[in-house]
C-alpha cells in the first residue's frame, strides 16, 4: 500500500538509489507515477506492504517500507530492484552504478568517480566542509539527520586526515 513519503514511519526502512545523470522533470514524473503503482500493490509472501517511494533532488529515487506492518522479503526486495533497473532501461538511466561518490556544489548535485576522491581532495575541489550524499543509510530517521552530511564527517574523512600528514 503506497502512502507519501512525508507520512512513512521514520523507522521504516529505505534504499537510496542515486542516478547517475541529472533527471529532468518529465522523468521524475515518469518516476514517480511509476514508483506509486508499483509500490501500491508491493507484497511480501501475499500480505501487502506499507511503502513509499520519491525522487529527490532530481538524482535519487528513495523508497522506504514500514516494517512494523509487514517485513518485506527477498522477494520483494529484488522486485524493488527490478522496477528501478526496468526504469532505467526504459530512460536509460543507471540507478546501481556505485563507482561515483555524489555531493552539493553550490545546490547542484555533482558526482565524480570513486578512484578520483583523493586527487579532488588534494585539489580541493572537495573540501572538509563539502555536503556529500551519504546513500548507505538504513532508515528514514537515518536519511533525514544523515543523508546530506559534511565531507569531514563521512567516510571521506580518511582524505583530510591524509592531506593533513603530508
Amino acid at each position: 500500500m503506497y502512502i507519501p513519503f512525508s507520512d512513512i514511519d521514520f523507522q521504516s526502512r529505505v534504499w537510496v538509489y542515486q542516478a547517475n545523470r541529472k533527471l529532468s522533470d518529465s522523468e521524475t514524473g515518469i518516476i514517480t507515477e511509476t514508483l506509486k503503482a508499483s509500490l501500491d500493490s508491493w507484497e511480501a509472501h501475499g500480505k501487502p506492504l506499507t511503502a513509499s517511494g520519491k525522487v529527490f533532488e532530481h538524482r535519487f529515487v528513495v523508497i522506504a517500507v514500514d516494517e512494523r506492518d509487514e517485513l518485506p522479503s527477498g522477494c520483494s526486495i529484488d522486485k524493488s530492484v527490478h522496477w528501478l533497473q526496468e526504469i532505467g532501461n526504459r530512460m536509460q538511466i543507471d540507478f546501481f552504478d556505485r563507482s561515483l561518490a555524489y555531493f552539493d556544489d553550490n545546490g547542484e548535485v555533482q558526482t565524480i568517480p570513486v578512484a578520483k576522491i583523493k586527487a579532488s581532495v588534494q585539489e580541493e575541489i572537495i573540501v572538509p566542509s563539502t555536503t556529500v550524499f551519504d546513500n548507505q543509510v538504513a532508515t528514514k530517521a537515518q536519511w533525514m539527520n544523515r543523508w546530506k552530511i559534511p565531507a569531514s564527517n563521512s567516510w571521506l574523512n580518511r582524505y583530510f586526515t591524509q592531506q593533513t600528514n603530508l
